[in-house]
């Protein structure tokens, strides 16, 4: 007796969403993923974004309450705010989902890095040699990660920041587009980054520092 194959849902339609779209298209494309898309689901999707999924041809399927009737698919969260995906995963696991990776074909891995179950690497990103990716990490195009960090659970690193080596960015924080952050520093867990800062020093959890250099 066949069973039916598992699909993938993604979870978000807005900008990220559409970025974690590409991902999987482009992967798909060239063989690196070999799961079909089933479609968005969406709590509070925009007529525009709305349309534009109807331009590529994919489906909205709903609100997350529309998952409870899809029972072999596994999820990509593609929400952008990393504490708003946080919650939302844990609640998607709690109800037994399982959680697919992404990662763009012009990604570059490098050797001894883990992708953790869920984490979106999109276009062009560059991971370095010994990197740790928690769970549900979104690395945005263009980002670079050094050797030897550890980047924790539902970390979002925005487009062109530079993470460097041996540093440790904790669970649900987000580095903005553009910021660098210095070797051997921490970033603690709810902190943000400001777009274009430089860190120099290590970040306390939940705040919120920009400029050069970050304050």
């Amino acid at each position: 007796m066949s069973t039916s194959p598992i699909s993938l849902v993604i979870i978000g339609a807005g900008g990220f969403g559409r970025e974690a779209l590409d991902t999987y298209l482009a992967a798909k494309a060239v063989g690196l993923i070999d799961i079909d898309l089933l479609g968005v689901v969406d709590d509070a999707i925009t007529d525009g974004d709305a349309a534009k999924l109807d331009r590529l041809g994919v489906t909205y399927l709903g609100t997350r309450e529309k998952l409870a009737a899809q029972t072999k698919v596994r999820l990509a969260v593609a929400i952008g705010d990393p504490r708003v995906r946080g919650r939302v995963t844990a609640e998607c696991l709690s109800l037994g989902y399982e959680l697919q990776s992404l990662v763009h074909p012009t990604a570059v891995i490098g050797s001894l890095t883990t992708v953790g179950p869920g984490s979106i690497v999109c276009a062009g990103v560059l991971v370095s040699t010994s990197v740790r990716l928690g769970r549900g990490v979104h690395l945005n195009p263009g980002a670079t990660v050094g050797h030897d960090t550890t980047l924790e659970d539902d970390v979002s690193i925005n487009p062109r920041a530079v993470i460097s080596g041996n540093v440790l960015v904790g669970r649900e924080a987000l580095v903005g587009a553009g910021a660098v952050v210095l070797q051997g520093l921490e970033v603690g867990a709810g902190a943000t980054v400001g777009a274009g800062a430089c860190v120099t020093r290590d970040v306390d959890a939940g705040r919120i520092v920009k400029g050069v250099p970050a304050r």
